[in-house]
């Protein structure tokens, strides 16, 4: 069986995460500096959160079933709320301790150590987090995106970490380390609410400004060279990486049924070649150009966000 190259990259992550959090409390038990302590707690989090998105991303190829006709994409961005909610734990932790630390006062030893191991694994993680995002933006893969930039963001607090601990070490002013702690907890707050906003833009199927322009564009096109006479009701929603797209289109009175379906499949072919990277579905209702004579008892009424916004642009 051929190896997904996305299993692949999230199993790294995964065993890379183990690696960072060992690393980390070794760090912090040499040093006792709250900085790394705050670093190796976002570890713990990152592992939680890493687990989960193994699941998911398994979850989320699985093919769709009776009950679940539309699959079961829509679990990656459970998966990044998720992730951005032990992200904002994370921080609220971190900051929590860094106060604490500053108004208590803190007790660090055996520095040069500790910056090296922290500086050695954010190393890694600035590797890890940009091969992450690379492949889960190649194959429309939001799971890998999220983790990746969960990665980033241990490597950015490693990075802080590094300075703090370094100007301490040079300096002896001991009240930087917990200032920089409270530094690292705003970026990983930043962070957390990035990916719960869009977590829930997806839940909610928020449309793609660039793909509702993608799809309007080729609609347009199409009744500009008279393939169609006009269209409406058009909508799409994206899950991972599939894309639902459902639309009515109308056609003059006397073309043919026959005809008119094979306008409808040329259509579809141009506007899945839009969307490369994507596995398509397309909905395609047809209607006669008399429209409302087709429809006696009124037609079903639904708002139609795309259509409206496309005709006050023009």
């Amino acid at each position: 069986m051929k190896l997904d190259i996305r299993h692949t990259a999230m199993a790294i992550s995964l065993a890379v995460a183990f690696i960072m959090l060992a690393g980390k409390l070794l760090a912090f038990y040499l040093t006792g500096s709250i900085a790394i302590l705050s670093d190796a707690f976002e570890s713990v989090v990152h592992v939680a959160a890493t687990g989960i998105a193994a699941f998911s991303l398994w979850y989320a190829q699985q093919p769709a079933s009776r009950e679940h006709p539309y699959g079961y994409g829509k679990v990656a961005y459970f998966s990044a709320g998720f992730e951005g909610a032990l992200i904002l734990l994370a921080a609220l932790f971190t900051l929590y301790v860094a106060v604490r630390d500053l108004i208590l006062g803190p007790e660090l030893e055996r520095l040069g150590w500790g910056l090296l191991i922290t500086g050695v694994l954010a190393l890694v993680n600035l590797a890890l987090g940009a091969m992450l995002v690379w492949v889960g933006k190649r194959h429309n893969a939001l799971i890998l995106v999220s983790n990746g930039k969960h990665v980033l963001t241990d490597m950015w607090t490693s990075a802080g970490v590094v300075l703090g601990v370094g100007l301490v070490w040079l300096t002896d002013i001991l009240w930087l380390d917990p200032i920089v702690a409270i530094a690292v907890g705003g970026n990983i707050l930043v962070t957390a609410v990035g990916l719960m906003r869009r977590s829930f833009r997806g839940l909610l199927d928020s449309a793609d400004p660039e793909m509702t322009a993608a799809l309007l564009r080729t609609l347009s096109d199409a009744v500009e060279n008279g393939e169609v006479s006009s269209y409406h009701q058009v909508r799409h929603r994206q899950s991972n990486d599939q894309v639902f797209i459902e639309l009515h289109l109308m056609f003059p009175d006397d073309v043919s049924i026959k005809e008119a379906h094979a306008r409808v499949t040329s259509l579809e072919l141009r506007i899945r070649r839009s969307f490369p990277k994507f596995n398509v579905h397309i909905t395609a209702h047809m209607e006669p150009s008399s429209h409302d004579a087709a429809h006696p008892e009124g037609h079903e009424s639904i708002h139609d966000p795309l259509a409206e916004g496309e005709a006050a642009k023009g």
